[in-house]
């Protein structure tokens, strides 16, 4: 009987080491897709890989990201917002106006546009929680009518130029050595979390990876980072944009990921009335699901608006389209109740990699339309499938 407990002991630990050398599909294919995106348009177009374009690549995904961040709670929680092109097309608008026509400084210009993102986002999760309107129809509302306002606010003329200041949070790179250190602070950050999570697992008796392969998955890390520095140096440095997106998805990854407000989204779009009699408030979770949406999409507008120094009216326009196929292709199920930051800023890579690679190629813009939707039908069709085959 002994012989026969160590054998299935020495086989479940056999299983446990192996796991850790498991391919996930689930998690890895979009980097593959990622990757072999780059490479194709590696070989059709030599600039593509540059320091120069990719920079600009990094610059132009900004804004979508910072959508996708706030995207990625809303569809978790199980509901949707389509109003945040129009909303980053509105808060610029007003950030614009206050900027240029009331000659208002960075800061308060801010402020007020941030207030602003949060106070709509507010009022729109406030609909739907505590009236229990659908999402879909009051944010379908609210792109309506933001983009109408902007037109009603601004006459329907562009807005610019900014003060310099302004510009600066969409078209400035932070100096080499600030670069390095950022760079060198992020691996040491991503070491200790590494070290951290297998000191949790060693503590509580979980099973842990060997340590070469936390060493390894170190060593990859860092010189993924330190790379990705050298590489925004031979240009120009890292965009200011760029800096930002990474500063939110760490803010928010671990507020999904290490807090009770975070646990609880999942929960709520895992298995709504299991979330209720386990007792959580459904009503103020959507509501700051919204607010922070609605925050975040504002956010986007001061980036966009610095970028291009101007409010347009057509900024934002689609831009809800793509922050949602970013939090799909990056795995997020539409179901509720799965889904990552990261994931969702791989998916956000994935599409402005698309957009840079055939805009290099002078392909005709109608390619551009199909290829991003086929992949994201692509990606939802995966989500369900694999979702079939777990239940089966």
């Amino acid at each position: 009987m002994n012989a026969k407990t160590e054998a299935v002991s020495a086989q479940a630990a056999g299983k446990r080491q192996m796991s850790w050398f498991k391919f996930d599909a689930r998690a890895y294919t979009m980097i593959g897709a990622l990757l072999s995106i780059w490479v194709l348009f590696s070989l059709l177009h030599e600039r593509f890989l540059t320091p120069t374009n990719l920079s600009n690549l990094f610059l132009q995904m900004s804004v979508t990201s910072i959508l996708a961040i706030g995207m990625v709670l809303v569809i978790v929680a199980g509901h949707i917002d389509l109003s945040v092109g129009s909303l980053v097309g509105l808060t610029g608008g007003i950030a614009a106006i206050l900027n240029v026509w009331y000659d208002w400084n960075t800061v308060p210009v801010i402020v007020v546009t941030v207030a602003t993102g949060a106070a709509i986002g507010f009022v729109q999760g406030w609909i739907v929680a505590y009236r229990a309107v659908p999402a879909f129809i009051v944010t379908l509302g609210g792109m309506l009518m933001f983009r109408g306002i902007l037109f009603g606010t601004t006459g329907s003329v562009t807005i610019a130029p900014l003060t310099p200041s302004m510009k600066a949070i969409g078209q400035e790179y932070v100096a080499d050595l600030v670069g390095w250190v950022l760079g060198i602070a992020a691996l040491v950050v991503a070491a200790f979390l590494v070290l951290r999570k297998r000191a949790s697992r060693m503590r509580y008796g979980f099973p842990v990876e060997p340590l070469a392969v936390g060493v390894l998955r170190m060593v990859l890390i860092g010189a993924f980072i330190l790379g990705f520095v050298y590489l925004m140096n031979s240009y120009k440095g890292i965009p200011v944009p760029f800096i930002m997106v990474v500063v939110l998805a760490l803010v928010f990854t671990f507020i999904s990921k290490n807090t009770t407000f975070g646990r609880q989204v999942y929960a709520i779009g895992g298995n709504a009335e299991a979330a209720r009699l386990s007792g959580i408030n459904i009503k103020q979770r959507v509501l700051l699901v919204f607010v922070l949406s609605g925050t975040l999409a504002s956010i986007a507008s001061l980036v966009l608006t610095a970028r291009v120094n101007a409010a347009t009216m057509s900024a934002g326009q689609n831009a809800e389209l793509d922050a949602i196929a970013a939090c799909v292709i990056g795995g997020t199920s539409l179901m509720g109740g799965a889904g990552t930051i990261v994931g969702a800023l791989i998916g956000a890579l994935v599409m402005a990699s698309l957009d840079n690679g055939m805009s290099l190629m002078n392909m005709e813009s109608f390619w551009q339309y199909i290829v991003k939707g086929a992949i994201l039908v692509l990606a939802v069709y995966v989500d369900i499938y694999s979702r079939q085959r777990k239940k089966v």
